[in-house]
């Protein structure tokens, strides 16, 4: 196994010049950007904060009692979140999903969700609005969620077996408690439910099967992400990546599967369905997602773009650098106009493809240029 150096560094670099505006630039058509992908997906992190402590995303070697996270005065308002969201929304984005950090960490969220919920496409229609949490506060909020207009939910969780969650979260909060969150989510009617499963080899791959058992009939979709190589202080290696097309194998010995078709253009997950004794699908044991973002690049119809809890826009989950927008946010001199001229200038330019650049170099070069963002600032 290769040797783990973890980098004592501050997750946010500086950020990326505003681009200059063209004269008269033209906003009747959407944005695609330098690789024909269009704008869709917008991910806000609404918090750099969050209560656990899992190795692959803040190893407590770093963000211990000492470290500085960002003042309140220095994260977007809800106002201000709402605001850009609208601007995003204008230029093509049809769902948000709220993360973190732990974003049920962030004071009345439930208010910021009300505002989200009320935007409108430019045809009428409601925004897709999700939210991405690690479950631990979730059966006391899952209803007051729903109230305020949140749709679904995915939920974080890395096995069933107690010892082994308690050891990846490193907190010591018990399983139970997150399925618990799960129940208290569907029965408040946020779904259909996600549960992803982070996958480190050497540490609960051998949850797999027995997360697959626990979740298949139950209309809730299990998807398995590979161990990535997302900013500077997980300590990533290749030898902890279970590939994807190992996952689906181990699954297979028990449990039948049938690749299905994506379900909307620029999923991150491959969909297999359980399938009954005549090989095909059995809709009423559902199905599971694989996200190979490490072995199978899928950048090439990537419509996402990410916010962090200060205003950055990046554009890419590996990114080193994003887009100040806070900074226009509030300036009183610049327009909503004039924000969304920036956000399409910015998307215009977007050539992003890290992990495909990856797989040309090689696996084990997860360097690249500059110093990635952490994945607790943006949101997974």
């Amino acid at each position: 196994m290769s040797e783990r150096v973890i980098a004592l560094v501050d997750q946010r670099p500086p950020s990326l010049p505003l681009p200059t505006l063209p004269a008269g630039q033209d906003l009747s058509a959407l944005p695609l950007d330098g690789l024909r992908r269009p704008l869709t997906d917008l991910r806000i992190s609404v918090t750099d904060r969050c209560n656990f402590r899992c190795s692959y995303c803040m190893p407590k070697e770093v963000f211990d009692k000492d470290y500085a996270y960002l003042p309140h005065s220095q994260l977007l308002s809800f106002e201000e979140i709402t605001r850009i969201a609208n601007v995003f929304v204008g230029r093509g984005v049809r769902k948000i999903r709220l993360t973190g950090g732990e974003p049920l960490l962030r004071k009345n969220i439930e208010i910021l969700i009300e505002q989200l919920a009320a935007l409108r496409t430019p045809d009428g229609q409601p925004l897709d609005l999700t939210l991405t949490t690690n479950g631990s506060l979730l059966a006391r909020k899952a209803q007051s969620l729903k109230d305020a207009g949140l749709q679904r939910v995915t939920v974080s969780l890395d096995g069933l077996d107690d010892a082994v969650f308690r050891q990846m979260n490193d907190v010591d909060f018990p399983v139970a408690d997150v399925l618990a969150g799960i129940e208290a989510a569907r029965a408040a009617g946020l779904g259909p439910i996600k549960v992803n499963m982070v996958v480190k080899r050497g540490t609960n791959e051998h949850e797999i099967l027995p997360m697959a058992r626990h979740f298949r009939g139950t209309g809730i979709v299990l998807r398995f992400i590979e161990y990535m190589d997302v900013g500077a202080t997980n300590g990533w290696c290749m030898d902890e990546v279970l590939p994807s097309a190992d996952v689906v194998r181990l699954l297979q010995t028990e449990l039948p599967l049938v690749q299905l078709d994506p379900s909307v253009p620029g999923e991150t997950a491959e969909r297999w369905g359980y399938a009954n004794a005549q090989g095909v699908h059995d809709k009423t044991l559902g199905e599971i997602g694989v996200i190979s973002s490490v072995t199978q690049a899928f950048c090439g119809d990537c419509n996402r773009a990410r916010l962090s809890t200060e205003g950055r826009l990046y554009l890419c989950l590996f990114a080193s650098q994003g887009y100040d927008l806070r900074q226009l946010l509030r300036d009183p001199a610049q327009s909503d106009h004039t924000l969304a001229q920036t956000v399409d200038a910015i998307w215009r330019g977007r050539t992003d493809q890290y992990s495909v650049l990856r797989s040309l170099r090689g696996p084990d070069s997860a360097s690249g240029p500059g110093r990635r963002v952490e994945m607790s600032y943006i949101g997974g």
